[in-house]
């Protein structure tokens, strides 16, 4: 399947089929795809993703998901999670392969960056995190498969079950699996004039 394809075909599935069973191997595959090709500020890849494969994992996290049927009826869940210490403890590991001064210029510029700006390393991780979702949904798309993603939890009680470190935060949820039904029709997309604008925007956009 080609990338507009994938975008084209690629909708929220909200009920996945129980019964379908993507091997773990292919689900490392395909994390591992998203790991290495969705780009992060800095290349810090701040995304740390917490596969769930326990089925009573699973259904705790259920309990305080706002019942979700995803949480637990597709194969591949998916708590994509970000580290908003990464860009004080990876960076001289990310670029030591670097030629010295460009490794010497990327550390001190992610420094500059973050440091005393905790907004910012928040803010961040969820760009990131955005990228690397849509990347591995995209992915898992290309191999036939569906995807929904989710924030809609209790974002506290979801880190209590999962033990959540003290500096990494949740971004949102992926659930992977195979479709159980058709997709809603496409409904309420905006007209590109309404908005996209060119070089500024302007006082008559609605």
């Amino acid at each position: 399947m080609n990338v507009i394809d994938a975008v084209r075909q690629r909708r929220a599935t909200k009920k996945f089929d129980p019964d379908f069973v993507i091997p773990l191997n292919e689900k490392k595959a395909l994390l591992s795809l998203a790991m290495e090709n969705a780009p992060s500020a800095f290349n810090l890849q701040h995304w740390r993703p917490l596969l769930v494969e326990d089925p009573a994992q699973r259904r705790n996290i259920r309990k305080v998901g706002w019942d979700q049927p995803q949480m637990t009826d597709a194969s591949m869940l998916v708590i994509l999670c970000g580290d908003v210490a990464a860009w004080s403890s990876r960076p001289r590991e990310i670029w030591r392969d670097a030629d010295p001064l460009v490794r010497d210029f990327m550390v001190n510029a992610v420094d500059n960056y973050y440091r005393g700006k905790p907004e910012t390393q928040r803010d961040e991780i969820m760009r990131s995190a955005g990228i690397f979702a849509q990347t591995l949904m995209l992915l898992a798309k290309a191999q036939g498969y569906d995807s929904c993603p989710m924030d809609g939890f209790d974002f506290n009680a979801v880190a209590e079950v999962i033990d959540l470190p003290e500096n990494y935060e949740i971004c949102l949820m992926v659930a992977i699996g195979k479709s159980a039904g058709e997709p809603y029709p496409r409904i309420g997309k905006l007209p590109f004039d309404q908005l996209v604008s060119i070089d500024r925007f302007h006082p008559d956009m609605p």
